[in-house]
């Protein structure tokens, strides 16, 4: 059986797709990559479809094997990658031949990284997806996060297109960055003070940062209901729990809640909340539905228009 044999897993090394999509209504979340952009980029950049699967790489520490001819990619937060001891340049597809060992070192900025190989990884799919959720046991392997001895199937690929992304077109990851908002229908719980504290405020990301959410320090934002009947939430929602600290629910997160919601975070930066580090700074803008779609639009426009260099 051809693939890679893992070494080391990491700290938190997940299989991922694009997603499991349509299954709420039975209690299932989403996951998929919490940087989709990263996760794209590395798809693209070894010619595979964007909803191929692969690894999503939380800190880093992973050492594979290969036991297959093929071509591998990192993307995401700068983590050091080597083959065979050799330091190699990230956003750029490598030949991995059978006998190599990749070591993926631990970041030095950002937290999620993206390990996509020719043809992706040839994982079972649970509810129409390969994505890993741990919470739920499902998708991945068994669904549980890399271990010691996996083995991970891919087919022997040779002569597959690959690319390298240009370095002006590659992601600056920061500790202090602002976050764009789309104020709720809940937002009339919150008192005009209340929303200008939590639209002037700067929070901070406590350790209690995950898949399923990132909880957040700072001055407290309190609504005038201390709960709500349960109801389904979205992608970016941020809830205002009692405590008044906002909790921004992520791509694990529970299908249903019953605390007040200020807004919602827009997408694009729900992935760049995910490349933060427990201590790192946001803060928060109010942006329009309108001119949200409209960033998106763009954004996915500048996805299809860059082209990277054929390697």
């Amino acid at each position: 059986m051809s693939g890679f044999k893992v070494i080391q897993p990491g700290i938190l090394t997940l299989i991922q797709d694009a997603g499991r999509f349509g299954h709420h209504r039975i209690g299932l979340t989403t996951g998929g990559p919490l940087d989709a952009d990263a996760f794209n980029w590395a798809n693209r950049l070894v010619d595979n479809p964007l909803n191929t699967t692969a690894l999503e790489i939380s800190v880093g520490g992973l050492v594979l094997e290969a036991e297959v001819n093929t071509c591998l990619v990192l993307t995401g937060a700068e983590m050091p990658l080597k083959i065979n001891g050799i330091e190699q340049d990230r956003w750029h597809a490598h030949q991995v031949k059978e006998g190599d060992r990749i070591e993926v070192g631990f970041t030095t900025q950002g937290a999620r990284a993206y390990l996509a190989v020719s043809g992706g990884f040839q994982i079972e799919h649970s509810f129409s997806s390969a994505a890993t959720v741990t919470r739920e046991s499902l998708g991945g392997l068994s669904g549980e996060k890399l271990q010691q001895g996996d083995h991970l199937s891919c087919a022997e690929i040779d002569g597959r297109k690959a690319f390298r992304l240009a370095e002006h077109h590659r992601p600056v990851y920061q500790d202090q960055i602002s976050l764009r908002v789309i104020t709720g229908y809940q937002q009339h719980t919150f008192s005009d003070v209340a929303k200008r504290v939590f639209f002037s405020s700067e929070y901070e990301v406590t350790d209690r940062a995950d898949r399923m959410g990132y909880r957040l320090s700072g001055p407290e934002v309190k609504s005038s209901i201390d709960g709500i009947l349960s109801e389904g939430i979205c992608h970016g929602a941020i809830q205002i729990p009692a405590d008044g600290q906002p909790i921004v629910l992520l791509n694990d997160r529970q299908t249903i809640g019953g605390y007040p919601k200020i807004g919602s975070m827009i997408s694009m930066d729900t992935a760049r909340m995910a490349q933060l580090m427990p201590g790192a700074k946001v803060s928060f803008e109010e942006i329009s539905i309108d001119d949200a779609h409209n960033l998106h639009c763009l954004a996915h426009v500048k996805f299809n228009n860059t082209d990277p260099e054929a390697v």
